[in-house]
């Protein structure tokens, strides 16, 4: 069949049950597809559905040309509700992605200077994050609903953090990670493990560490990876996953715990919580 035969309206309901990374490869097939790759009525498609809703909680308003400068530009991180939270979409499926900033979740203590400070951070899209000064009883968590989120959609929620090179015991004992929808409640132990470059653990509870350290997230066993570095300069906690049905609206709670010791740490520096979709 000859594409370039068909009507151009045709061809854009076509791309319009396609993907946005689907609709941007059409281009290549055909004049057809080319001239109508860029359409809003294809575009349009892609949108969230409640987006109109989403750009009014916007801190900074965006001007858009079209449908798909509008989806392209909230492919990009955009501040809403104050600057507490960020939303923006995945590029190549427009599933809507939040993150909660530290600002939006409850941590035991936050607000006692001798335990948490509240800083800058030019590393952070939020105006600032909570470094973790010294405490015994580490508990941090946060709350949003899945009505927010796209539907049919597996989902991640992974805790954004830092490690100060200042950091002390953090990895003395194993932190509690959970994730509750609804009635339905998942939970598991993670390791914060920090390597020197030399591969050596370090040896001291509170010992300094050289810029050139490295930290881990290990699952239970130690055998296997529950988040690291990412590319913007962060680690990534995974705390959990869920899949979020198509009318389904459940409170999303999500915590990581060290409260069985009682010894001090220190050094840990909270952005907030990602949820995103699962790959």
């Amino acid at each position: 069949m000859n594409f370039d035969h068909l009507p151009e309206d045709c061809c854009a309901h076509i791309l319009s049950f396609t993907s946005p990374g689907d609709a941007c490869r059409s281009s290549l097939v055909s004049s057809s597809f080319r001239a109508t790759a860029d359409a809003d009525s294809v575009w349009r498609k892609f949108l969230p559905s409640d987006h109109k809703q989403i750009l009014s909680r916007f801190v900074s308003p965006i001007a858009c040309s079209s449908s798909k400068d509008l989806f392209m530009k909230l492919c990009s991180p955009n501040l809403i509700d104050g600057g507490d939270k960020m939303f923006f979409i995945e590029k190549s499926t427009g599933k809507k992605c939040y993150m909660l900033s530290a600002r939006d979740l409850s941590i035991t203590w936050g607000s006692h200077p001798l335990y948490w400070t509240w800083r800058p951070c030019l590393e952070s899209r939020f105006a600032e994050v909570a470094e973790l000064r010294t405490i015994w009883w580490l508990e941090i968590c946060g709350t949003t609903n899945t009505q927010i989120l796209s539907p049919k959609t597996a989902y991640g929620a992974y805790l954004i953090i830092k490690i100060a090179n200042r950091a002390y015991g953090l990895d003395t004992l194993p932190s509690e990670v959970s994730l509750e929808v609804g009635n339905s409640k998942s939970q598991s132990t993670i390791y914060l493990s920090k390597r020197n470059d030399s591969g050596k653990q370090a040896s001291s509870e509170h010992e300094h560490f050289p810029k050139g350290s490295r930290w881990r997230v290990l699952d239970e066993d130690r055998s296997g990876g529950r988040g690291g570095e990412r590319g913007d300069g962060w680690m990534e906690v995974e705390i959990g996953s869920f899949y979020n049905g198509e009318c389904d609206e459940k409170d999303v709670r999500m915590s990581l715990r060290e409260v069985k010791g009682v010894h001090l740490k220190g050094g840990l520096i909270v952005e907030g919580i990602e949820l995103r979709p699962k790959q």
